[in-house]
């Protein structure tokens, strides 16, 4: 188990969550389900309790904690793509699997946990700074989804 791992908090459903992200994202997969040992406030001994999984290397917990907390987008996760190509599957995947689209990027997948799906070409244009960034970025505020010739435009003025 690593160090640090990220623990993210389902109604019930953590392992359908889990086993969608392995399918989605490269270098991901579900490493354990935990059981409950015994009751538990949402749920009963033998319950899936816990999933541990992996999504583009980053280590994750689910956990099946009920309905007294749910996702915001104080957190997300950023996903970095090379080409519309790989941000249109991302984003369609998440969308057409019960999620819903959002603004600049971001969008929520059904079980609530928000996703920004990032073209490079986004994330240099910003890092370069100065005018080239501040086009990039106006060019963002107005999509939904990533245009990635769009932002590539926007660089080059």
């Amino acid at each position: 188990m690593a160090k640090n791992t990220i623990c993210l908090w389902y109604d019930n459903d953590a392992e359908s969550a889990a086993r969608f992200y392995a399918e989605t994202f490269p270098d991901s997969s579900v490493t354990a389900v935990r059981k409950a040992p015994s009751d538990f406030p949402s749920g009963k001994a033998g319950d899936v309790l816990t999933v541990e999984f992996i999504v583009a290397g980053v280590s994750c917990i689910g956990l099946n904690g009920g309905s007294a907390f749910k996702q915001s987008e104080a957190f997300s996760f950023q996903i970095a793509t090379d080409d519309q190509e790989e941000t249109d599957r991302y984003w369609n995947a998440i969308i057409g699997n019960g999620g819903q689209a959002s603004v600049c990027g971001w969008c929520k997948d059904r079980w609530g946990v928000s996703w920004q799906i990032t073209p490079r070409t986004l994330s240099e244009a910003m890092a370069a700074g100065g005018d080239e960034a501040k086009r990039a970025f106006e060019a963002m505020m107005e999509m939904t989804k990533i245009d990635v010739a769009a932002i590539d435009a926007a660089r080059r003025g």
